[in-house]
């Protein structure tokens, strides 16, 4: 058995890869889409976030052979709880990672923090288009909203929580644009327009996650942006291929 931490598209398609490889594979993920999408496809699902305790639980009760790390870039807690697991359990744990998109246009800030966003959006001001998901949106919400000639549009998943999060923090109804991916430039283009983004904000997600759709979108408008960097975790070697993943399974558990 092998638990392999599914929270993107990418991910859940390399669980399906270590299954046809000849793995039982057990993937946990946080949302009921992702969890309907896994057992359709025949993968045994764990559904619920876990701390390092309870994931080290899982790991024995599953008598799993190997935790393969595959969480969102962004997903910095879950990636701790993981390495710790792993530790505890004494068992390999295999890290893959999208690959970051190299970012050329000279408009483009960088920050290491959701608050250096949110603060440097407050000095720029305009109409701000945030597209770095609803977990971090109370930063934002307690920078921005209310302040003079500023106009936030929050991009985000179409989940009733979200929305429940948007009305307790009183975003503006107008304000909310809630859509499933993947987005292609052309879209990305039509929202800006529609609403006159004068600042994007995004996160290093990687290709995967349509940085490089939205940074040309903005590059094409003129539109500055402030990127969010990944999180600088210590995870030891990090595979950007699905194949990488197999091999690196392959030669920790060659009994299988």
């Amino acid at each position: 058995m092998i638990i392999v931490l599914a929270g993107t598209s990418d991910a859940r398609e390399l669980a399906l890869e270590i299954q046809q490889a000849g793995y039982r594979v057990m993937a946990t993920v946080v949302t009921e889409h992702a969890a309907e999408q896994l057992e359709s496809a025949g993968i045994s699902v764990h559904l619920g976030r876990l701390t390092s305790a309870q994931l080290t639980e899982l790991v024995y009760t599953k008598e799993a052979q190997a935790i393969v790390d595959a969480s969102h870039p962004f997903a910095e807690e879950a990636s701790k709880n993981a390495i710790k697991a792993a530790q505890d359990a004494n068992v390999p744990y295999i890290r893959y990672e999208r690959k970051s998109v190299p970012v050329a246009y000279e408009r483009v800030t960088f920050v290491d923090t959701y608050e250096e966003a949110a603060h440097l959006a407050a000095i720029k001001k305009g109409v701000i288009m945030l597209t770095t998901g609803s977990k971090t949106l109370p930063i934002f919400a307690d920078k921005l909203l209310g302040l003079p000639d500023v106009r936030v549009i929050a991009r985000m998943l179409p989940r009733k929580d979200n929305m429940e999060k948007c009305e307790k923090l009183q975003f503006p109804q107008e304000n909310i644009v809630a859509m499933q991916g993947p987005f292609t430039k052309e879209l990305d283009l039509a929202l800006f327009k529609h609403f006159g983004v004068t600042l994007l904000i995004t996160k290093e997600s990687g290709k995967v996650g349509f940085v490089d759709e939205k940074i040309s979108a903005a590059e094409e408008m003129g539109i500055e942006t402030i990127v969010i960097r990944r999180p600088s975790i210590q995870y030891g070697t990090v595979y950007s291929e699905f194949s990488d993943v197999l091999a690196a399974l392959k030669e920790s558990l060659p009994r299988l």
